[in-house]
């Protein structure tokens, strides 16, 4: 199995204005190659540039330009002409499938934060200097880059990347591993149903509360964008210092929410792994769920719109994204993985509103958020426990039917 290790590197000023240079040029070669197949798409030809005929020019791109291009990593840069053509297959991908997508971006320095090493000892080396306390890694025109290394790495490393997150730089490793031992069986089962008062119920009736880690965050957020939005926009590099402190204060509340919520959905996945064997969880579309509502035109007068509930909508949408459920269920299937546990995604459609003692299922069967009462068998209990219930239920009816 493949397994990601990221840490945080502690650079010396000139490595660190080295690795901002290196992902500037890797940047700049991303926009030309783009511009690349732009233009030649525009031609009457009609000439589609592929991935293969950019990554024969690299060697005429590095001799004509040693002192940026022709110093870096090779096998770095075709990892972003790789990158620049995974973005063309999307592209075209959600095209057939009838969506609207937007065509692959222009990319600013601030905004291109990533360089990939596919192969550890090509232009990188992972802890470079095994005789050294203190672990480094190498990259080509950097040097020799000190880490904080705070957990081993098992395994043989695989590729390696450079991240930068605000003022911070890390590196990110992947490793090939043997499949760990799984835990010991519990003989316990459960469904859990994801919600917004709290953050999940099991079927066993326990609840787990939503931190709401962004919500918390929101006044010194709002008064940190408001400190920004009194300085003129300006690229990064005629920003004055005090706008630059502004950027970075904005850019460490945001960072501290993302880690607190990264934190807390590895916690609970880690304590429900180690407590079921056996895990169904709701099949749900987030993208389809936070999507904003259509406009309602006024059919009697032209230009105007009636109310369509966006303002409400729009405060859901927050706390859809503030509980994050998708980070949460990608971990929960990564921690399965590598426990052996099993978890299974069911069809969510009238999970809350079916009573699971006679299978009647109504929308009045749910008449609040926490309140379920069923019509027919006068079943009463809190609607998010019987919803996870149903999700239980339907996970082993699915596990039964796979085969073996």
């Amino acid at each position: 199995m493949i397994r990601a290790y990221k840490f945080l590197m502690r650079p010396t000023m000139g490595q660190a204005i080295a690795l901002g240079e290196m992902l500037r040029d890797h940047c700049s070669l991303y926009n030309g190659a783009l511009q690349e197949r732009r233009d030649a798409y525009r031609h009457v030809s009609k000439t589609s540039v592929k991935y293969g005929m950019q990554s024969t020019q690299l060697k005429d791109i590095r001799a004509f330009d040693p002192e940026r291009q022709g110093r870096w990593s090779f096998s770095s840069q075709q990892a972003t002409l790789r990158r620049l053509e995974k973005a063309f297959i999307a592209f075209f991908r959600r095209i057939k499938s009838g969506e609207t997508p937007g065509y692959p971006r222009f990319r600013g320095v601030n905004w291109f934060d990533t360089v990939d090493f596919p192969k550890d000892g090509d232009g990188c080396r992972w802890n470079s200097t095994p005789h050294d306390p203190t672990t480094r890694v190498r990259f080509q025109g950097v040097g020799h880059v000190k880490v904080n290394q705070h957990r081993p790495v098992v395994g043989k490393v695989k590729t390696v990347s450079v991240k930068r997150e605000g003022q911070k730089w890390f590196v990110v490793l992947t490793a090939e591993q043997e499949q760990p031992e799984p835990l010991p069986a519990t003989g316990s089962v459960a469904g859990i149903d994801l919600g917004i008062a709290n953050f999940l119920a099991d079927s066993n009736g326990e609840f787990v509360p939503n931190p709401c880690h962004g919500r918390t965050a929101a006044a010194k957020l709002e008064a940190a964008q408001q400190a920004l939005s009194r300085f003129p926009r300006r690229k990064a590099k005629d920003r004055t210092s005090n706008q630059q402190r502004a950027v970075e204060k904005v850019a460490q509340l945001h960072g501290k929410v993302r880690r607190q919520r990264l934190d807390h959905a590895h916690k609970t996945a880690l304590t429900l792994v180690r407590k079921y064997d056996f895990i169904a969880h709701e099949d749900l579309r987030i993208r389809n769920m936070s999507r904003s509502p259509e406009p309602k035109p006024d059919p009697e007068q032209a230009g105007v719109f009636l109310p369509n509930g966006a303002a409400s909508k729009a405060g859901l949408n927050r706390s859809i994204a503030d509980a994050g459920w998708g980070v949460f269920l990608t971990i929960l299937h990564a921690k399965a993985e590598s426990a052996g546990r099993e978890v299974i995604a069911v069809d969510p459609r009238n999970t809350s509103r079916q009573c699971p003692e006679c299978g009647h299922t109504a929308k009045e069967n749910r008449p609040t958020r926490e309140k379920f009462h069923c019509q027919a068998c006068d079943h009463q209990a809190h609607a998010d426990t019987v919803g996870a219930l149903n999700v239980l239920r339907a996970g082993l009816v699915r596990r039964e039917a796979q085969p073996a």
